[in-house]
């Protein structure tokens, strides 16, 4: 088959897939939640570049003139006690989905996952999800209560926690229902919506294990209760076993101490599993013999099966990956040299491959993971490009260290139906476009 041929093929193939996306039973959006999805996406790909592909600009301060920033001094080191992203990059900031939920107390907004390089998070970038709105503790008023089938009942001030050796360790924080809204068909025109729901960043705390045995576990204890201060009660069942393991009681990130909206004072980190068990706020641990009853974990936080039935525990988050550039906000400015970038994690320990398609899943490339490659921690990953102009189809699929190969979409709704919207860590495709532009495509 000649390229020509072949590339022919791959054009009809994705006019197909977009007939197929508008015939299936998702809703597809409307004209007004497309613009505010895709934001400047399309324009960006022809209003950016000027004549001969070069980014637009002001001539005076091109080179050989000298440019206005180097005739005046700048502001001194007291202008901005506190450091602030460069006015430039004001755009880059989380968003919520404004027809998603009817209050925002109990909503959620995006990680700008396409504005990020490398696999650190910024505090201000972190997504949120809030159930009944962000509480704000006072550090002295705040404190942590340890009971149930416990030897010694107690009870922790912030200040007596910050006197415990401390732990680091960098983890990713995915919300089940990140990606949740695809499971029907292509929706979300964006990256930060389709993959928001996630961040990473490098929390020190004091290690559960050293709380639970300053109190002393009876041999009956099998699970904890952890209980948040916040107005909803937010509470989540985690066996003994995962607690003991590599849990944290957390009140730093990054460096300095929590953000309220990210649980300040204090926040549990459950690494690798899903982040409504991360509870924010954290006030009481209970150990106890069984696990608690929770009408909302029933209710929500449930992975419906096609025969009506649900899978239980399923609290890990399996491997899973996203372009991240080019994508709907980060279209391709012209023809030649690219890189795609994305980001892969697994929450059962360290990526071991990324592969990157261009044509669909037909044939696929080895990107580079960029150290550290850490255990249930985002990992950066590249791949150099160039593109022709025509329309090409990008995907990636991680691989974890198990062996376990994220799945395509038919595989994972041939298993598990399309009833559920949590745990949907399939394969994401990107159509771009012959104008650079990038839209959501569902392959199949």
């Amino acid at each position: 088959m000649t390229d020509k041929t072949k590339r022919g093929q791959l054009s009809a193939q994705t006019r197909t897939i977009a007939a197929q996306t508008s015939a299936s039973g998702s809703r597809p959006p409307s004209p007004d939640r497309r613009r505010f999805l895709t934001g400047t996406a399309a324009a960006g790909a022809a209003g950016l570049l000027g004549s001969g592909g070069a980014l637009a600009g002001n001539p005076d301060n091109l080179p050989p003139n000298v440019p206005d920033w180097s005739r005046y001094l700048g502001v001194g080191v007291d202008a901005n006690p506190y450091g602030m992203p460069v006015e430039f990059e004001s755009h880059v900031v989380r968003r919520n989905v404004e027809w998603l939920t009817a209050t925002t107390e109990s909503s959620v907004n995006f990680t700008p996952i396409h504005e990020m390089d490398g696999f650190v998070t910024p505090n201000g970038l972190c997504f949120e999800r809030h159930h009944g709105g962000m509480a704000v503790i006072a550090p002295e008023d705040y404190r942590l209560m340890i009971n149930g089938l416990v030897d010694r009942p107690l009870i922790f001030t912030y200040q007596d926690l910050l006197r415990f050796p401390p732990e680091s360790r960098f983890h990713f924080l995915e919300c089940a229902a990140n990606s949740g809204m695809e499971w029907r068909g292509a929706q979300l025109n964006g990256v930060q919506y389709t993959h928001g729901m996630i961040h990473c960043v490098y929390y020190t705390g004091v290690p559960l294990k050293t709380l639970l045995n300053e109190a002393g576990i009876k041999t009956s204890g099998k699970w904890i209760l952890a209980e948040g201060a916040d107005s909803s009660g937010m509470s989540r069942s985690i066996p003994l076993e995962k607690a003991l393991d590599d849990c944290l009681v957390a009140y730093s990130q990054n460096g300095e101490r929590l953000r309220a909206e990210q649980g300040y004072p204090v926040r549990l980190v459950v690494p690798g599993w899903e982040g409504n068990m991360w509870v924010k706020w954290l006030r009481r641990i209970e150990v106890g013999d069984k696990a608690w009853y929770h009408r909302e974990e029933t209710s929500k936080y449930t992975d419906l099966l096609p025969d009506g039935t649900a899978r239980k525990f399923t609290w890990a988050m399996d491997a899973k990956s996203v372009i991240t550039s080019p994508s709907p906000e980060k279209p391709v400015l012209g023809e030649g040299p690219q890189v795609i970038k994305g980001l892969a994690w697994s929450g059962h320990g360290k990526i071991k491959r990324v592969d990157v398609s261009t044509d669909g899943g037909i044939n696929w490339q080895t990107a580079k993971l960029h150290a550290p490659v850490l255990s249930k921690s985002l990992t950066y990953f590249t791949l150099p490009w160039s593109w022709n102009g025509e329309e090409v189809l990008l995907q990636s699929r991680a691989i974890d260290e198990t062996g376990y190969v994220q799945p395509e979409m038919a595989a994972l709704q041939e298993a598990r139906g399309v009833n559920s919207i949590y745990h949907n860590n399939s394969v994401q495709t990107w159509l771009v476009n012959a104008n650079g532009a990038v839209d959501n495509v569902r392959l199949g």
